[in-house]
This record gives structure tokens, C-alpha cells and sequence, in this order.
């Protein structure tokens, strides 16, 4: 089940987080610290049930095994157009249950709500040395819009 995220959820999501920093701290130590979060406990509080950052749960079993952090974005300049796009700013899956269709749930999800929120796109960052999640989000569809590049000094 997807659901919008609540309080008590804060410690799944906070676990969430933690594996995902892990997972990116292992790729790319040069950039991701071993520890720390991404948002802090007040972050999340505040957070949840905030319209302008929208947090989703999968829940399956009473456990909270994946969430959705997105943000409904307005391009605001004078070159581009004015579009709507619904940001994803985080999808996690738990290792412990990925394979089993639950980030397939929750793009769609996102998908769904986007589009009755009347946006243009979705749009999302993955790092690219995650090649996983790179083939993941192509498999549903995404292409890449912009690249941003690198060199380290």
C-alpha cells in the first residue's frame, strides 16, 4: 500500500535514508560522507504534511519497505517554458525487499500523481555510477535530459 508518509514513520524513513547514504558513500566516498543524514529528524517532522514536500510510504505487513520524496516544481525563467514538473527527489526500495515490483508501484504512483496534478513531467537525479537504478528508470521509460559533468581536481 502507498500512503502519504506520518509521524511514526520517521524511523523507516530514517532507515531508508541511512541505506541509501551507504549505498553512495561505497560508490563515491569522494563525494558521500560514511555517515550522517540527509534530513534530520526536524527535517522529516516538518516535512510530513507539508504540501510543498510530498513524502510517500509503501507499506506492506505493518512494515514500511520503500518511500517517495517528490516536489511539485514551476519553472520560473526567462528561456524556458513554464512548465509544471513533479521533481522525484528520492525513491528507495529496502534491499531486503527490492526485485519485487515496489519501485515499478511507486513510480507509477508518482506517475498517477503527476499527471492529476497536471504536470508536464517528472523529472529525477540519479548518480551515474549507479548503474542499477540507471537501468531501472530507463526500463520505465526515462530518458536523460540534461548530463551534468565532471572533473575532479
Amino acid at each position: 500500500m502507498i500512503r502519504p508518509a506520518q509521524l511514526q514513520d520517521i524511523p523507516a524513513l530514517e532507515s531508508l535514508l541511512e541505506e541509501i547514504l551507504q549505498f553512495h558513500h561505497v560508490g563515491r566516498p569522494d563525494i558521500f560522507r560514511e555517515s550522517g543524514q540527509k534530513y534530520s529528524q526536524a527535517d522529516l517532522t516538518s516535512m510530513i504534511g507539508n504540501p510543498d514536500q510530498l513524502i510517500f510510504v509503501y507499506e506492506t505487513a505493518g512494515q514500511v519497505v520503500g518511500h517517495l520524496f517528490c516536489q511539485i516544481q514551476e519553472a520560473q525563467s526567462q528561456v524556458l517554458q513554464p512548465v509544471k514538473t513533479l521533481f522525484i527527489d528520492d525513491l528507495c526500495v529496502s534491499s531486503q525487499v527490492r526485485g519485487q515490483g515496489i519501485g515499478k508501484e511507486l513510480y507509477a504512483f508518482a506517475l498517477s500523481y503527476a499527471k492529476e496534478s497536471g504536470c508536464y513531467n517528472i523529472t529525477l537525479d540519479v548518480w551515474a555510477d549507479n548503474t542499477k537504478a540507471v537501468a531501472f528508470y530507463e526500463q520505465l521509460g526515462l530518458k536523460p535530459q540534461k548530463i551534468r559533468m565532471e572533473e575532479v581536481l
